[in-house]
């Protein structure tokens, strides 16, 4: 099975009306079905930029991260009518929702077909807690695709060793992880653990960010991204496991082939084979 895949450093900067929203993310997404992708990955919060517009009283000022999920409608909507134009696979990066008075941070797989599913972020970094009250999701999804199953993990979560092993457990060959760091420190983190759960369980890692700047939105006035299809390091894959890597804060769109066959392969008779080599008779076998 080989699956192609793209992700799109989003460039965020202040626009004034959702149909801006629409036009910049319509764009992307032509793009990929320019190159016949397969999966299409916006990073995490990437809809941020929706609360840049304000609230239309010639203030200037922003909406609160309290008044983003009122275009949760309109979003969905969007990006639900372009996979089933484009017959594309869409993970909508993120977006705040809000349920029994809670905010979470939370990822959308649209399907061709028109169905949703959805991962709410698992980790929330202190800064979220503090700055925006956000509510941590309670449990682990995959999801089966006609081009094999997956799993989303945002950011932070990637962190956790545990939730990863957990996907593998469950079948999931591909990891997309949508993020957003503000610095090379955080970016670094998310990037370097990504590479190392690729390595742990000989998966595939898609991982992308925000660039740009919104300098009305409290917490999004920075931003250091760039998107990456990440392997496990071993032939037949990349030296370093890097099978292509956007230019670092630039907007742009990268894209990849995903052989599944090679993951098979290596698990079996690579010059490691960490997933069947674990000790579960030490340490449990997450499932």
């Amino acid at each position: 099975m080989k699956l192609r895949v793209s992700a799109v450093q989003y460039h965020l900067h202040t626009i004034g009306s959702f149909e801006q929203f629409a036009a910049q993310v319509t764009s992307y997404v032509r793009t990929a079905e320019e190159f016949e992708s397969d999966f299409v990955l916006f990073p995490e919060l990437f809809t941020t930029q929706l609360m840049s517009i304000g609230r239309g009283d010639g203030s200037g000022e922003a909406l609160k991260i309290g008044e983003l999920p009122q275009y949760t409608r309109q979003y969905k909507e969007l990006f639900q009518g372009l996979a089933r134009e484009t017959g594309m696979h869409l993970i909508g990066g993120t977006h705040i929702i809000e349920e029994n008075g809670r905010l979470y941070n939370t990822a959308f797989l649209f399907y061709p077909d028109g169905r949703i599913a959805e991962q709410r972020k698992l980790h929330i970094t202190p800064w979220e807690v503090k700055g925006w009250n956000m509510a941590a999701g309670d449990s682990l999804q995959v999801f089966d695709t006609d081009k094999g199953r997956i799993a989303i993990l945002v950011c932070y979560d990637m962190e956790f060793p545990e939730i990863v092993r957990m996907a593998r457990a469950r079948g999931a060959d591909v990891i997309f992880c949508p993020s957003c760091t503000d610095d090379r420190h955080a970016f670094h983190r998310v990037r370097y653990t990504c590479h190392a759960r690729t390595i742990e369980n000989q998966i595939y890692v898609v991982a992308t960010g925000t660039v740009g700047s919104l300098p009305t939105v409290d917490f999004m006035r920075g931003n250091f991204g760039q998107a990456a299809i990440i392997t496990p390091n071993d032939v037949p894959f990349p030296p370093g496991g890097l099978m292509t890597a956007g230019e670092i804060n630039d907007d742009m769109i990268i894209t990849g082939d995903l052989d599944l066959a090679l993951l098979y392969e290596v698990r079996e008779k690579g010059s490691v084979t960490t997933w069947r080599d674990r000790r579960t008779d030490l340490y449990p076998d997450w499932k």
